[in-house]
């Protein structure tokens, strides 16, 4: 296999990592953003916790995945990325760890406060994660102050701050309101009576809020600036990103559409699917199916826009990162491709499994009767 091929199915490899997180781990992000709004007392609240209970420990397996495949097969874009984005990534692990404290101890005394407390850390840990996702995708198209020395070493000083700016707080607004979307489908299906009930009525909001916003973003890139290589890159060369030459060019980062007109599919797919999960909310397994590629299509078209770039510089566009200099080296990138090809299916095969053994609706009945059920 080429190296180009390689480097390409890695890429792809990235996505389906990503897609896989934002499914999995987002019905539950977004159900513990929509806590406060569809459960109006203990017993609501327990349902609606404990339908993503047995599950949302196991969902963090693609979040881990998603690190380690970026640091084996992008090292220069991990290093970046997590280096570049060192304050918000905290911020994510915080929520994240906030987030299954309230699960484990939201339960462990009988008082009102101290519930709501842990209801109000789980919304947080539910919506922080989603909104500071989101504002990564955005500065992605925004460009992120780094370069490197000639030694290939990651140079960067970038403030918290400074990653919210007005494109990239209405990405992260996408992203709430898509896991928002996802999170009301999962209580459709798996939650009962009122929570249910009010997670149904809330889907077309957010429905109509995604696609709105989806359709701003869309229309901001169109006057943003986007970036090309101009130089002549060898896909099989070494990785090397000071190598190439790039220039900035208004509203390039919708080219790839352009050039390949079927890719406008993605875009399309993504607001016909968040129409079908509104209209299938009487069928819930199907609404919930349909917002999962709602999240797919919406990534796919993130990361289509951008190829082939992963990493964009906004201070030394030359240096920024792409598919074709910043991954590792052919043989790395080929028992990678081994360990993917032994251990993905596991990783899907338990994550349906687990779907299956935990399937049906939570009621308060099923709660009493389960010892292991959160409290």
């Amino acid at each position: 296999m080429s190296y180009e091929t390689l480097r390409l199915i890695w890429w792809a490899l990235l996505g389906v990592l990503l897609v896989g997180f934002a499914i999995t781990d987002g019905y539950d992000l977004g159900t513990a953003a929509l806590l406060p709004f569809v459960a109006r007392n203990n017993d609501e609240r327990r349902v609606a916790i404990n339908t993503v209970g047995p599950l949302w420990e196991g969902n963090q397996v693609w979040f881990v995945l998603g690190g380690g495949a970026t640091l084996a097969a992008w090292p220069p874009l991990y290093a970046a990325s997590f280096s570049g984005f060192y304050l918000a990534m905290l911020m994510v692990l915080l929520t994240l760890i906030l987030r299954a404290a309230a699960f484990k101890f939201r339960g462990k005394v009988e008082n009102a406060h101290w519930r709501n407390l842990w209801d109000w850390c789980l919304f947080a840990g539910g919506v922080v994660p989603a909104l500071v996702f989101g504002v990564a995708f955005g500065n992605l198209f925004t460009g992120v102050p780094f370069s490197f020395d000639p030694d290939l070493h990651f140079v960067s000083a970038i403030p918290l701050l400074s990653l919210f700016t007005p494109f990239t707080i209405l990405a992260g607004a996408v992203s709430v309101a898509m896991i928002v979307l996802h999170g009301a489908a999962w209580l459709n299906l798996r939650a009962s009576g009122a929570v249910a009930e009010r997670a149904a009525k809330i889907m077309p909001y957010a429905a109509a809020v995604f696609a709105v916003l989806f359709a701003a973003g869309g229309f901001l890139l169109i006057h943003m600036n986007g970036l090309r290589i101009t130089s002549l890159i060898d896909p099989a060369g070494a990785s090397n990103p000071l190598l190439k030459a790039v220039a900035v060019v208004p509203g390039l980062w919708l080219s790839n559409f352009t050039r390949h007109g079927w890719f406008w599919i993605l875009p399309v797919a993504a607001f016909v699917f968040a129409w079908a999960a509104v209209a299938l909310r009487r069928r819930p397994l199907l609404a919930v199916m349909a917002t999962s590629l709602v999240e797919a299509c919406t990534i796919a078209t993130a990361g289509v826009a951008l190829f082939p770039f992963l990493l964009p510089s906004s201070t030394n566009p030359d240096m920024s990162l792409t598919v074709w200099d910043a991954s590792s080296s052919r043989l790395t990138l080929e028992i990678m491709l081994g360990s993917v090809a032994l251990f993905l299916p596991i990783v899907l095969g338990y994550t349906i499994w687990a779907h299956r053994v935990f399937s049906g609706r939570m009621t308060a009945e099923r709660i009493a009767s389960d010892s292991h059920g959160y409290d």
